[in-house]
């Protein structure tokens, strides 16, 4: 299941028009139902699971991207299509900047990790700069979709072409802000699982040595309490995992709440993939 696979050429725009986040949306609607896997649903049934959506929270990620998408019960298969905004729409963005292109996810309620592997896969490919600029800059409509089936068959063939050497990331993480935004950032990366442990600092057990029980007061358990995430990740990705992970946390040199280590495997088999 790629991407170039899954998207549909009559629901791509050029030149969408609204001006606030609920006309696009509405308009996402009108285009997706252009869709036979939508037939069984209205317009305004599809312009509602997009709204829900966005009521959670903007799916507006940055760079003047946003990736709307919604589980629908009613579908049993996933559409994906996108378009061009160029004058931008307001899309309560993370950076503030107006969002130009809109990629839209539609899919079967229950096939949870699936939805996710697109959402990753989209995000990597909107996330190079001169990809972006390829779609934006595209005169016509298909060219605009030319330009993004090219590079998603490009990546699906890289992908499957090449058995790629794995390491052991190891982080740990004191601080609840960290953690979830370590998460959000694997998943755009494409890393498609990891293991978390709930673990603790030594602060926890220390008070209890009758040497150091003068200092129980100043052991807090919410500083102590962590949580320990191990992930493979491809080697050729390590360095740019790292700092992306320390564009969230901060140098861990000289902050605390974070560390993180990174091993050699002389063995894996299996995966630790969301099912």
């Amino acid at each position: 299941m790629e991407l170039y696979q899954l998207t549909e050429k009559k629901c791509c725009k050029l030149g969408l028009k609204g001006k606030t986040k609920d006309e696009v949306l509405l308009r996402l609607a009108e285009l997706a139902h252009k869709s036979e896997k939508l037939k069984n649903l209205t317009q305004k049934d599809i312009y509602e699971a997009l709204r829900k959506r966005e009521e959670q929270g903007s799916t507006a990620f940055g760079g003047e991207i946003a990736i709307p998408h919604a589980r629908i019960d009613e579908m049993d298969e996933f559409l994906v299509f996108f378009t061009v905004a160029p004058k931008g729409v307001e899309f309560d963005a993370l950076d503030k900047k107006r969002v130009k292109l809109i990629f839209v996810i539609l899919g079967p309620s229950t096939a949870v990790n699936e939805h996710l592997q697109i959402l990753a896969a989209i995000s990597r490919i909107a996330g190079i700069q001169s990809i972006r600029n390829e779609i934006l800059k595209a005169p016509t409509e298909t060219a605009m979709y030319e330009a993004f089936i090219r590079h998603s068959r490009a990546a699906a063939a890289e992908k499957s072409g090449k058995t790629q050497k794995m390491k052991l990331l190891i982080l740990n993480l004191y601080l609840e802000d960290f953690f979830y935004n370590v998460l959000e950032f694997f998943i755009e990366e494409g890393i498609e699982g990891a293991t978390i442990i709930e673990s603790f600092g030594m602060g926890q057990f220390i008070s209890n040595i009758p040497l150091f029980a003068d200092f129980i007061g100043f052991m807090k358990a919410d500083r102590n309490r962590s949580r320990t995430i191990m992930a493979l990740v491809p080697e050729d990705k390590i360095n740019e995992v790292l700092e992306g992970i320390e564009e969230i946390t901060g140098d861990m040199e000289k902050k605390q709440g974070a560390m993180v280590m990174v091993l050699d495997l002389a063995f894996h088999k299996g995966n630790m993939k969301m099912m």
